[in-house]
């Protein structure tokens, strides 16, 4: 007779819960996305209410403020700073009259992610030519063995793996199965049997559960459960970006130099100040109405408490960024594009103390004016011309491109590329040939001949 005996398994699990889960939302989103996801929150929770709209008054308006209506105000953060009068008109101004028409494609959003991996100049090579050849669903246009086939085979896996784990994930893939299971391996808590229940696609699609529980040996409620996580993923991961509407970006964040100092300005123009409502507070009272309603009260007070931190707390974040790359890059804000130094999210992550992910949401999305123009924050992270990150030259990759822009515009005459080798060389840039044909090509300028 065999006898059952009790096993004890240690597991180790992160579970994340809707209010964080939110919080790293609310933390990616641009000033415009977040404006639309406030809207929704004041359709969904009636607790929570709009104190003051300024997208709604004439830009000529000068409303007061009071200090307790103000949830956005970070008077922590010494890079901010809050405006008034005609002061605070001219900005808005400023803000408004910047706003900028852009739509980024899948290759610039992978490429950028993959310009900031640790990996060696080969793979990265290998990388961008797979970037290049993917569809506007994020599959493979060609084949990868016809595409790389003087490459190594293992270093081609292995920058495949890295690029499909890149935002968004389950790219550069064969089509939408082998995606499905790329983002099902990478998801963080993926339920049991997942990768069988997808070999059973078809037979979902039918809504034939029983046949698939029979096939996979699983319950027909388990088999419904992990289907509802297929169902999250995205088969065309590269579609989001397959757009030809115009898009308006507005800037989240301003930099100006004033007295010889830089000042941060956040863009509250158009994010609502919000707040609780009295009769919700009020009901909310122990000693007022029915113990289901006082419930209730309770539930929508404390989840828009919640709602107002995580704006709160994306706008601090946002602001001690900006400060940060301020510091790191100067150079940059005080004379010009060309003068960007190599920077990491790694860089910013250990001078804030905060994780490279949560620096990663942050400047994902998010545009910066200057006086040199408006650009992405992200645009600020740049890998140096000897290696990945900024431990190795103090030129940086987009500083040497704006360089080589400068020199190509006042040309006397039309340099080739190893001139403009030349030329670099004698400013300390010691770049190849082939790098300045790369960088030109990157820059939309034309050959020697061509120009």
């Amino acid at each position: 007779m065999q006898l059952q005996r009790a096993v004890f398994f240690l597991d180790q699990n992160l579970k994340m819960n809707p209010q964080v889960y939110q919080s790293i939302k609310l933390m990616e989103m641009p000033v415009m996305e977040l404006r639309g996801k406030i809207e929704e929150e004041i359709d969904r929770n009636p607790a929570l209410e709009i104190l003051e709209d300024k997208s709604t008054v004439s830009l000529d308006a000068d409303i007061p403020r009071k200090e307790e209506d103000d949830y956005f105000e970070v008077t922590s953060d010494s890079g901010y700073v809050r405006r008034g009068g005609d002061e605070a008109t001219a900005e808005q101004h400023k803000f408004i009259e910047g706003a900028l028409s852009r739509s980024e494609t899948l290759q610039e959003h992978l490429l950028w992610q993959l310009r900031l991996q640790p990996i060696d100049e080969k793979s990265r090579q290998i990388g961008e030519l797979l970037i290049q050849n993917l569809d506007k669903d994020g599959f493979h246009k060609e084949p990868v063995a016809v595409l790389l086939k003087d490459h190594d085979p293992r270093q081609i896996r292995r920058v495949l793996t890295l690029i499909q784990s890149l935002d968004p994930p389950g790219t550069c893939t064969r089509d939408y199965l082998e995606s499905l299971r790329v983002q099902a391996a990478l998801l963080p808590d993926a339920p049991e049997g997942i990768e069988e229940v997808l070999d059973c696609l078809e037979l979902l699609e039918k809504g034939k559960f029983a046949e698939v529980a029979k096939k996979t040996d699983r319950t027909e409620e388990e088999v419904r459960a992990i289907f509802g996580r297929i169902r999250e993923l995205s088969p065309f991961p590269g579609r989001q970006f397959a757009t030809e509407d115009t898009r308006y970006v507005i800037p989240d964040i301003q930099v100006l130099r004033k007295e010889g100092e830089f000042v941060i300005i956040l863009n509250d123009e158009e994010i609502p100040v919000l707040g609780i409502n009295p009769f919700f507070m009020k009901i909310s009272d122990k000693r007022q109405g029915e113990k289901p309603v006082r419930d209730f009260a309770r539930e929508n007070i404390k989840e828009a408490r919640w709602f107002i931190q995580s704006i709160n707390l994306r706008n601090h974040t946002l602001l001690r960024v900006t400060r940060a790359i301020v510091e790191f890059q100067r150079a940059f804000f005080t004379y010009g594009p060309k003068h960007i130094i190599p920077l990491t999210l790694k860089d910013i992550a250990q001078e804030l103390s905060i994780h490279e992910t949560t620096v990663s949401r942050t400047a994902n999305g998010k545009y910066l004016q200057t006086e040199w123009g408006i650009f992405e924050l992200r645009y600020f992270f740049t890998n140096s011309i000897s290696g990945s990150g900024s431990g190795g030259s103090r030129y940086s990759k987009e500083g040497v491109k704006e360089t080589i822009k400068e020199l190509i515009t006042k040309e006397s005459r039309r340099f080739s590329d190893q001139e403009i080798a030349d030329l670099l060389s004698k400013r300390g840039i010691s770049i190849a040939r082939r790098t300045v044909s790369k960088y030109r090509s990157e820059l939309d300028l034309g050959s020697s001949y061509g120009r």
